[in-house]
């Protein structure tokens, strides 16, 4: 099929609307900066591709012809669409404008999230933040699938030798999250021997392997092996399970700030367990926006 559409060069259209505008082809090019000969021989090029007169000549005045007055509402708004095309162009890659696709866990809403976004927001204003709230596994196939750009997730894969790139940006201790009216709760800490025999609510491993086999691991470092009863997708959900009185659970210390009436939160012992938080990308992404929400999750 032949393609009909017009060839008109943008440096013809725009010697063509600098003229319509001084109606003078000496002021027109000295507008431009050019000489006046070459810029005569654009503005004839034109109307050889539109076929007809666009301007009529007289001494001392120049005037546009109907079809001049036809094609210039046309040649601005080709222009006009050219100069936002390339602004549009400067700011993605810029990293001013654009959008950015961030999965997080749900726990770094009550730490590290709303202080990012917020400061990302107000640095880069033009930029559109797409949040998803993702549990670790699904975040770590969602940045390999390209659903997303950026993960803040706990406990990455360690030693991952595949397209992800992972980055600590944070680390905190845990605390046995207990019913109010445990007798644990009345202990200024708990250390994690004293939860054997207890039944364990858990995020399922599906949804963090590391985070689960890191609480699963101090569990087995204090002589036992949690009996897990329920598992729940959300941090809150399993301390709302605790809550119910169905069983006690290891979690990010975070989690004290939901302030739930009927759940007491304890530091655990030793105090040198601690979870960590990475920011996750693909190594392949050359994306500024991803390298400015790099750059501010990793502090001053």
């Amino acid at each position: 099929m032949a393609d009909h559409r017009p060839d008109l060069p943008l440096p013809q259209l725009h010697a063509f609307t600098v003229l319509a505008e001084e109606l003078h082809f000496g002021r027109a090019a000295a507008r431009l900066g050019v000489a006046q000969p070459p810029f005569s021989q654009q503005i004839a090029r034109l109307e050889a591709k539109v076929g007809f007169a666009l301007f009529t000549r007289g001494p001392g005045r120049v005037a546009l012809t109907p079809a001049g007055v036809a094609l210039l509402p046309a040649a601005r708004q080709a222009l006009a669409g050219l100069a936002d095309g390339l602004a549009a162009a400067r700011a993605v890659g810029g990293g001013r404008a654009g959008r950015l696709r961030i999965g997080f866990s749900a726990s770094l809403a009550l730490t590290m999230l709303p202080g990012l976004l917020g400061t990302f927001r107000s640095r880069y204003p033009g930029v559109e933040l797409e949040i998803r709230e993702m549990t670790t596994g699904p975040q770590l196939t969602a940045l390999r699938e390209r659903v997303i750009d950026v993960g803040l997730l706990r406990e990455p894969p360690e030693d991952d030798p595949g397209p992800l790139g992972f980055r600590t940006v944070l680390t905190e201790p845990f605390v046995a999250v207990l019913p109010a009216a445990h007798p644990l709760a009345a202990r200024r800490s708990v250390a994690v021997a004293a939860l054997a025999g207890e039944p364990f609510v858990l995020l399922p491993r599906a949804d963090g392997p590391q985070l689960y086999d890191r609480i699963t691991g101090l569990c087995g470092a204090a002589g036992f092996e949690p009996r897990i009863v329920q598992h729940a997708v959300e941090w809150q959900t399993v301390c709302a399970l605790v809550g119910a009185g169905l069983g006690v659970s290891l979690a990010p210390a975070s989690i004290r700030r939901l302030r739930l009436r009927e759940v007491a939160f304890r530091p655990v012992e030793p105090r040198t367990a601690r979870t960590v938080v990475a920011v996750a990308w693909r190594r392949e992404d050359r994306s500024p926006l991803v390298a400015q929400l790099l750059e501010l999750a990793a502090g001053p």
